[in-house]
């Protein structure tokens, strides 16, 4: 995939005027074939561990085998597909480990994070945050604390502080890659919290930190929200399979 990337790059650098007319509609293609391939894996409609057919991906998405080979590349980069010798590609299969790294991983980068977005923020950007946690205080309030951790507005706050750090690179890694792995897990482990309220709370005390500009405050407290967050998935965890450690899907 790599070599095929690079031959088009050199290519295009060459003759960027003979450019294919068909280019552009390729590369649509492929990039709606990726959107409906990563929402079908990240909701289960594709079950984790099965093999991706491309002669039977094709015709269910009506695409040649190109720009479906490109889609399915992208998705192997974001890490919901994987590759094996002589097996192909499969859907990620889930495990309780995978989804302990994605937490460590959290813990550190979006604690940087927050603490990017309390020297960089504007204050609309500020403002917008706020008016954010008053709506998921609501959302809370109307669900009985029952649904912040299943829906995407627990996402979508730490997309926000994410996006407002003004680090690309970190922008991409978070926000591209291992949000849509963290949504798998969601909608596939079907784990309902036990800390909606608790997490709300800390979510608040980030955002009065990042209004206050203390950046060393608000990655402390990022930090040991994710911790927290972590720990009460480890134990629920533990409560569905306790013999195991290194399945837990």
């Amino acid at each position: 995939m790599t070599s095929l990337l690079s031959t088009i790059h050199l290519r295009s650098e060459q003759q960027p005027e003979r450019a294919p007319a068909s280019a552009g509609l390729r590369d649509s293609t492929a990039e709606r074939v990726f959107v409906e391939l990563r929402q079908a894996i990240v909701e289960g409609r594709i079950p984790p561990g099965s093999k991706l057919s491309e002669p039977v991906l094709a015709a269910d998405y009506a695409v040649s085998r190109a720009p479906l080979r490109e889609a399915i590349g992208r998705l192997e980069a974001l890490g919901l597909v994987e590759r094996r010798p002589r097996i192909g590609a499969r859907a990620v299969k889930l495990t309780g480990a995978g989804l302990m790294e994605l937490y460590e991983i959290r813990e550190a980068l979006e604690g940087t994070a927050a603490r990017l977005a309390a020297e960089r923020m504007s204050d609309a950007a500020i403002a917008d945050l706020q008016a954010l946690m008053a709506r998921h205080r609501d959302e809370v309030a109307r669900e009985h604390g029952q649904a912040y951790f299943q829906q995407a507005g627990d996402l979508d706050f730490h997309y926000r502080i994410v996006a407002s750090s003004g680090n690309a690179r970190l922008t991409r890694i978070l926000c591209d890659d291992l949000y849509h792995l963290m949504r798998m897990y969601r909608c596939q482990f079907g784990m309902k919290s036990d800390r909606a309220r608790e997490a709300l709370t800390e979510h608040g005390r980030i955002v009065d930190a990042i209004a206050e500009r203390d950046g060393e405050l608000a990655e402390w407290l990022m930090r040991r929200h994710i911790l927290a967050s972590r720990r009460s998935v480890e134990r629920r965890l533990a409560a569905r399979n306790p013999t195991t450690t290194e399945d837990r899907s």
